[in-house]
């Protein structure tokens, strides 16, 4: 009997005011990994909570679950699964409270972090969550005590764990967003009231350690459990005809092999994003029959999406774009796609190379600029959120313009003065101390650049090193070559006075004299390097400022020349067009004085309204499709709308704020652009 019990699991939502109650008190052991969320999860997060509470006025929010060792009836809860999330909705808990300016709304709001204690019914006034030993004592004064001011003007070299650094980063993000967004405590309270009511946690629970690691191991598990293309596969030979079924069960079947059963899932994936545009907001399979199945016939689907568009995958993937002209050439570039940290450049990848399988010039002229434009959201760090903004308006074009050709080429590929400037002023920055494999991907492409193609970019054992050392020793050559200490600092982590070696990290060797380092270090048993940018190094007499001073310009020309970094000249109007999409809408504009604003033909408002839409928006929307200005929700002809946030709400059928959500292809917003 006591077995039985020891081993009952039970699974229930709970909204985040439960989650966040007497109920529970969380303690992540030991064992666990440390809080490692950075800015782009906890940004992700917040953005999907605000568009959901913007578009949804009813639905509820589904955070996902967690996986506890709990006794019932007891609060004491261990965390397998679930940290990340509990602690960044604490963190984001906290920043609301540090938000408000009514003083009960703000201890309302830290009751969420703490227990304040109820003496009646024996309960202690404690945190909600405790973290490992290592960062608790941090987070409980910064975070749960609600001392952010302090948190955020802390040091981050002065912390000691990459937790405290997470917390700390999280804490500045979530607090500048709270600070743009809202402008009152009125629209503070009702997100609140939105995330303790409406946002819910599936709580998985259960007194066995044992029973709770198996159940985290079930969840987690890749094996052959059922994937979404399973049972989309189901719905969508079911609805063929009797006769056809076999056929085309055959069909599918093949493009699976092909792929692998995960490689498949991805092409529905990223066949879904062509279709969408946005990003995902359900199940893969509830955004599949919502959006696409409801529209394309089983046949139409299977014969016209998914086999050319698996064949693209696969040739995208692999690398093996064939053709009688340029192949290499593109497969070179697919290289270096597959080489940044995403996937999000494959949707319109999939679609182009779907489309002009016979138009080898122009799939070359577009691959080289999508891997411009990937390169460049990769080097810049550019957020999830706008990578997907930024290929969703190519994927728009792509679909207004099908009869696109190398003379009449698409436009939102490219990029602009802007961007190409940005561009150009991260590579001329410190390129080593970004991550890993941002610096990795900037210096192997820049190699790759200056060579003939002999270099090796895969090795497993790939490092960068300091031509000029990180901590030059007191005596011996580089005090004399370097007297000046600033302008060492300046140049020590610039591309200049890098260099790519494939051997292991050898500490005595970092600090070597130029010569020897040369000689023992750099080179091979030829004299040589496998990288051409270490065999020029290895070519110069001497280490000197004036040296890579010139290094620097040299290798910056390279990069301007390479991936076509020269100012366009792009005309005013090129340069004044803003874009907006969201609930299925996608539009495009001009402000035209302060006031006033022009959206432009082919813009598509989304199809219904949400009730927080003014009542006048309602009316103007509703007279805009009765005398066909707009006709089957697209613009027939330019119109000029009274201001940009009048504009936004109507397009997108809810209340916008049009100098926040009106943004250029790069990302700028009208108010961000001076308008």
């Amino acid at each position: 009997m006591s077995n039985a019990v020891s081993s009952k699991i039970t699974g229930k939502e709970y909204p985040l005011s439960k989650i966040f109650s007497s109920d529970f008190e969380y303690h992540i052991p030991g064992y666990q990994r440390p809080y490692s969320w950075t800015k782009e999860e906890t940004g992700l997060l917040f953005d999907d909570l605000y568009n959901f509470f913007q578009e949804e006025k009813s639905d509820n929010y589904f955070l996902g679950s967690i996986v506890l060792i709990k006794e019932e009836q007891k609060r004491y809860a261990e965390v397998i699964d679930g940290q990340q999330r509990l602690t960044t909705l604490s963190i984001l808990f906290s920043a609301m409270a540090d938000a408000f300016g009514d003083s009960e709304c703000k201890s309302d709001c830290k009751a969420y972090l703490c227990e304040k204690g109820k003496a009646l019914e024996g309960i202690e006034a404690k945190p909600r969550v405790f973290l490992r030993d290592a960062d608790h004592p941090f987070f409980y004064k910064y975070i749960q005590n609600v001392q952010l001011d302090a948190l955020v003007a802390l040091d981050p070299v002065t912390l000691d764990t990459e937790a405290k650094k997470h917390i700390r980063e999280n804490c500045a993000l979530l607090r500048e967003k709270l600070k743009d967004i809202f402008l009152d405590d009125k629209q503070r309270l009702e997100f609140t009231q939105f995330l303790l009511t409406r946002c819910y946690l599936v709580v998985v629970s259960t007194p066995s350690q044992e029973s709770a690691f198996r159940i985290f191991t079930v969840m987690n598990s890749r094996g052959l459990d059922l994937l979404p293309t399973d049972i989309i596969k189901s719905t969508v030979i079911g609805n063929l005809p009797k006769e056809k079924q076999q056929e085309y069960t055959e069909k599918w079947e093949g493009l699976e092999e092909l792929t692998g059963r995960d490689g498949f899932n991805e092409v529905f994936t990223h066949t879904r994003t062509i279709f969408v545009k946005e990003r995902q907001k359900k199940t893969l399979r509830e955004e599949f029959e919502e959006y696409i199945l409801k529209t394309v016939s089983p046949k139409r689907l299977i014969d016209d999406y998914l086999v050319p568009y698996t064949n693209a995958y696969v040739q995208l993937k692999n690398c093996e774009f064939t053709a009688t002209h340029h192949a290499d050439e593109v497969n070179g570039l697919l290289f270096w796609l597959n080489k940044t940290n995403n996937s999000d450049w494959m949707p319109p990848a999939i679609k182009f190379l779907a489309e002009h399988p016979n138009d080898s010039e122009y799939v070359l002229w577009f691959i080289r600029k999508l891997e411009r434009l990937a390169s460049y959201l990769l080097v810049t760090a550019q957020d999830v959120n706008h990578r997907v903004d930024r290929y969703k308006w190519l994927l728009v074009e792509m679909e207004g313009r099908p009869d696109s050709t190398l003379t009449s080429p698409l436009r939102n590929i490219e990029l602009t003065d802007w961007e190409k400037e940005h561009f150009r002023q991260t590579l001329d920055g410190e390129i080593y101390t970004m991550t890993a494999q941002r610096r990795n991907y900037i210096i192997q492409r820049l190699d790759s650049f200056m060579s003939d193609g002999g270099a090796s970019y895969n090795q497993k054992l790939f490092t960068i090193e300091h031509v000029l050392p990180q901590h030059p020793p007191v005596h011996g050559s580089w005090p004399e070559l370097w007297p000046d200490e600033q302008e060492r600092m300046y140049w020590l982590n610039r591309i200049a006075n890098l260099v790519p070696l494939t051997r292991q990290r050898n500490s005595a060797a970092q600090n070597y004299g130029f010569t020897t380092k040369k000689e023992k270090y750099f080179q091979s048993k030829g004299g040589t390097s496998s990288y051409v940018l270490t065999t020029q190094v290895i070519n110069e007499p001497k280490w000197t400022p004036d040296v890579v001073k010139k290094r620097q310009e040299t290798l910056n020309e390279v990069f301007a020349e390479k991936w076509e970094l020269s100012p366009s000249r792009q005309s005013e109007t090129d340069e004044g067009l803003f874009l907006l999409a969201g609930r299925g809408s996608s539009a495009m504009g001009y402000p035209i004085d302060k006031d006033c604003f022009l959206v432009l033909k082919g813009s598509r408002i989304a199809p219904d309204v949400t009730s927080g839409l003014p009542q006048n928006y309602v009316e103007q929307r509703k007279t805009l499709l009765e005398i066909g200005i707009v006709q089957s929700n697209v613009f027939t002809e330019d119109h000029v709308f009274t201001s940009a946030s009048a504009a936004a709400s109507i397009i997108l059928g809810r209340s916008s704020n049009g100098r926040r959500e009106w943004a250029k292809l790069d990302g700028r917003t009208l108010a961000q652009s001076g308008h």
